[in-house]
């Protein structure tokens, strides 16, 4: 009885009373109501209202404002009467401030003060106007080319001289090599693109070095000699040779997922334990190399009043003191782990149980595996429609125009009214005859209406929805999940009393009666994460203007509401398996689940760490077994026979490295997500099963016949008459 005594864990008052046994409970209640329905009413009109905003971005928005390109007179290149030119040209690009500003101003709406005209192709060679080009009687056809000039300007027929048609910016006085990046032809100077001694290329009024220092100050490093679209060609060509192995990768690493977690029934103990021991071996090796440092130092008079204070960490490695303190330090971690090894050897048997038990689960209802793809396609969706409306709702208004002058050193321009308006289709530049640079140029959309004034609060609104829907998607998964395993728990002869499709059961259970309590979990960790959010907006916002206190403040706070986020997101898991479980609200679950838990808290501990040492094994086993493979397979040191694939063919082979590792992760991460939900659930049960029943006819134990050996608790038999 003392051996059994000391097994049991001891319940603390303080969180509430063990539950009591109930004759009619058998599993999940059936006969449950709707909870939570203030929150589910309130969800239901977030959505809605989700739903309107996304109407009237769609509505009012453009996403080609984005997507595409404009000239100087707001017209999209790459669609419309510009389909054949996709790309903008800038006529002087020393008058943007960097190519980082081009590519902001572009995506924003705004423009450069220089003129803007769609074209074919970027230029690809040096050109300025030649000094024959000023001569009296000399034809611009015979210099400018048409495709870089102004549409509505016609070359043929001008009566302009050459000078005349520079300083009204109808054709571009140079330009060099550009590379489009993202429809904007912007320079690309790197390599044997460049070279100043070779060319008499020189803007006026700057020598050769100037000119070409201006550019690149211009330009920046962004661009130099780097072709996105050409990298993205080349990676979709080999995304297109290999995607048939990228999927097979993919399909192994589901198979590898599957087996690993179907195996552990059997190979649960011999796992657990080789890593257990292979931790203190870890640590032991510590001990003994610190030992041999220490003692290597014996003469050694170096000592931190030596050095003081310095950013080299291998001086220290040369003080004696400094390996000592190494030394002390596992040995103390290493007579814990020993200690907490001994002492909780009965509760880590438990834990390998259980996941033994999860894994027996898994076989028997096999489509909870797969539940995760339901998941990932309903945050698909969220993702999805939040990108959408974001980009609709930051693309609507109407365009406006103005009228600017392109060059103010040109004419007396004084004539222009501050922020007068125009319409590019009839701006006709007569109007303006001592401002020859006058132009209508696209400034921005409109932000008047009741609709444009409230674009900023309806993208918070947007950021919002959408992580409350992100949560609860989450939340939906965990409960549907976690009635079905709470099934299979207390299925007393399994798999005979497991509920037929108890999967799909619980989904609409939850479905029907909690999306409210659901909604609760989620909206209160929406409001954690908004939080989070706007703490790194503003330490990103005022990072150069904080002075250390403030820095401190700040650390601090962001540290304590990711602790926080992490203390909800384990409160919440938990309500929603006992919501699963017995159909009680939101804040009754999250009680009786949290007292249920603090009145095991060893167990839970060595549970929690136990199973997130396996499962960390497990994704580690998956990935990087699945990443090798792909590496040695794409890298063309594994030959297959009787294969048409060719790695030599591959431009960039680690792509579809990296692509099959990131894939095998997300496969890993939910296929084991799944698992670790299952060991949670049936973790619950069992310590309600201990406290509602004592192994008696009347209150047999429902848990498995190894969880019961390594309790000393069996079920006694009925007496017969």
């Amino acid at each position: 009885m003392g051996r059994k005594k000391q097994e049991e864990e001891q319940n603390n008052p303080e969180y509430g009373e063990p539950a009591q046994y109930d004759p009619t409970f058998t599993g999940p209640i059936h006969k449950r109501s709707c909870t939570d329905i203030i929150c589910c009413a309130l969800f239901m009109l977030v959505i809605t209202g989700y739903m309107v905003v996304g109407i009237l971005a769609w509505l009012y928005g453009d996403p080609r404002h984005v997507l595409y390109p404009r000239n100087s007179t707001g017209m999209f290149c790459g669609i419309g009467q510009n389909k054949d030119k996709p790309n903008v040209m800038y006529f002087d690009i020393t008058k943007c401030a960097t190519a980082t500003n081009v590519m902001a101003a572009a995506l924003q709406g705004l423009q450069c003060p220089t003129t803007q005209v769609c074209v074919k192709t970027c230029p690809s060679e040096f050109w300025i106007l030649p000094p024959s080009a000023h001569f009296p009687g000399a034809n611009p056809a015979n210099f400018f080319k048409q495709e870089y000039c102004v549409p509505s300007f016609q070359l043929q027929d001008t009566k302009y001289s050459a000078m005349d048609i520079v300083n009204k910016q109808l054709c571009p006085l140079f330009y060099i090599p550009t590379t489009s990046v993202l429809g904007r032809c912007l320079p690309s100077l790197g390599g044997s693109a460049y070279n100043p001694s070779n060319t008499n290329f020189t803007l006026p009024g700057l020598n050769v070095n100037e000119t070409f220092a201006a550019i690149r100050n211009a330009t920046g490093e962004v661009t130099n000699g780097f072709n996105i679209k050409d990298v993205g060609l080349r990676i979709f060509e080999d995304f297109a040779k290999s995607w048939q192995w990228i999927v097979a990768g993919l399909v192994i690493a589901m198979v590898v997922s599957i087996l690993f977690l179907l195996l552990l029934r059997f190979t649960a103990p011999v796992l657990v334990w080789v890593l257990i021991i292979g931790v203190l071996a870890v640590g032991a090796f510590g001990i003994w190399y610190c030992y041999n440092e220490y003692k290597s130092l014996a003469n050694s008079n170096l000592t931190f009043s030596n050095v003081g204070l310095t950013t080299n960490v291998q001086v220290y490695l040369q003080v004696r003191d400094t390996w000592l303190a190494f030394l002390i330090i596992l040995c103390v971690v290493e007579a814990i782990l020993l200690l907490a090894l001994i002492f909780l050897r009965t509760r880590i048997l438990i834990a390998i149980a259980l996941i033994q038990e999860t894994s027996k689960a898994l076989g028997h209802m096999m489509s909870t595996l797969f539940y995760p793809i339901i998941t990932f396609v309903l945050l698909l969706v969220c993702v999805s429609y939040w990108g959408i409306t974001a980009l609709y709702l930051a693309t609507s208004g109407a365009p406006v125009y103005k009228v600017v002058a392109m060059n103010v050193t040109q004419g007396d321009c004084s004539v222009i009214r501050a922020n007068e308006t125009c319409n590019p289709e009839t701006f006709n530049i007569t109007q303006y005859p001592t401002c020859p640079s006058a132009r209508c140029v696209f400034i921005n959309y409109n932000s008047e209406g009741l609709f444009q004034r409230n674009l900023f609060n309806l993208q918070i609104y947007n950021v919002i929805a959408f992580l409350w829907c992100v949560n609860f998607v989450i939340a939906l998964g965990h409960c549907s999940l976690a009635g079905a395993f709470a099934s299979y728990y207390w299925a007393f002869s399994k798999p005979a009393d497991i509920p037929t499709f108890p999967l799909i059961q619980s989904f609409m259970r939850a479905l029907r009666y909690h999306v409210g309590s659901l909604a609760f979990g989620a909206l209160i960790l929406t409001l954690v994460q908004l939080v989070r959010i706007i703490l790194e907006y503003l330490d990103h916002k005022f990072k150069e203007a904080q002075n250390p206190c403030t820095r401190f403040i700040m650390c601090c706070l962001k540290c304590c509401f990711w602790c926080l986020e992490k203390f909800i997101k384990f409160i919440n898991r938990n309500a929603y398996i006992m919501i699963a479980i017995y159909g009680k609200n939101f804040c009754v679950s999250a009680k009786n689940a949290f007292s249920l838990l603090m009145r095991n808290i060893i167990r839970v501990v060595v549970l929690d760490k136990v199973t997130d040492l396996l499962l960390f094994f497990g994704k580690l086993l998956v990935v990087g077994g699945i990443g090798v493979l792909a590496f040695f397979f794409f890298s063309g040191r594994i030959q297959t026979p009787g294969t048409t694939f060719e790695t030599a063919a591959l431009n960039y082979y680690w792509m579809p490295i990296i692509t099959v590792v990131f894939g095998a992760y997300l496969i890993a991460h939910g296929f084991f997500s799944v698992y670790n939900m299952g060991v949670d659930t049936l973790f619950l049960c069992f310590l309600e099963d201990l406290e509602r029943n004592d192994g008696s006819p009347q209150k047999p134990y429902f848990m498995s016949k190894n969880l019961m050996k390594i309790l000393n608790k069996k079920n006694k038999a009925p007496k017969t008459g």
